[in-house]
């Protein structure tokens, strides 16, 4: 897939999240921070990580990111995601997000990732997801 381009929501996964960022989510160039991103990235990916793993799951890794383009203030922000693979106590989440220029509705691939969770007791300690 090009740079930019975009693919069917059953292909990137449920939408997870959807915000707007703010102009103090900026660095000195007038763009995004990429830690904003991977921040929110982070957060999509523990949702679905938590509803698979059935409780707590705590960040681990990041396999894979990439930033295509820049995110600006006012763009409308959705980051997708989708279980890629489940192990014995970890689970990699496969996310996509995209970004609607202010008042142009085609959509435009910015950043995609994998981050890794594994699944955690009350203690911290690392535990076995459940079968699905």
């Amino acid at each position: 897939m090009g740079q930019g381009q975009t693919t069917a929501d059953s292909e990137r996964g449920e939408p997870v999240i959807r915000m707007a960022p703010m102009p103090s989510d900026c660095n000195s160039n007038g763009d995004i921070f990429g830690g904003w991103v991977l921040a929110q990235m982070d957060i999509a990916g523990g949702i679905i990580a938590a509803r698979r793993a059935k409780g707590r799951v705590a960040t681990v890794a990041i396999d894979a990111m990439t930033f295509h383009q820049p995110i600006k203030v006012g763009d409308l922000v959705s980051i997708y995601a989708r279980v890629q693979r489940v192990g014995t106590t970890s689970i990699a989440v496969e996310m996509e997000t995209i970004v609607r220029r202010r008042l142009d509705p085609t959509e435009i691939r910015v950043t995609e990732g994998t981050f890794v969770f594994v699944a955690i007791d009350e203690q911290g300690r690392p535990r076995p997801v459940p079968k699905e």
